[in-house]
């Protein structure tokens, strides 16, 4: 077994080692083509294209509505 802590490490030193730790969010920015917000230098999910050109056939969503 290795060794043990002979103190308690304080709140400060804790908070110095967790500041690194943070969720940022995402940086997302608009589709030219259909402004459906995505990922930079990623293709738009949404259309299928990437700078300018579609380079992925999507099929058109349907709308369906529930019948209940």
């Amino acid at each position: 077994m290795g060794a043990q802590p002979k103190r308690r490490l304080s709140k400060g030193r804790g908070a110095r080692r967790r500041s690194h730790q943070a969720l940022t969010a995402k940086q997302l920015v608009a589709c030219p083509q259909c402004h459906e917000m995505i990922l930079p230098h990623h293709v738009c999910p949404n259309c299928g294209s990437y700078k300018g050109t579609e380079v992925i056939a999507v099929e058109a969503k349907t709308k369906t509505k529930k019948t209940e």
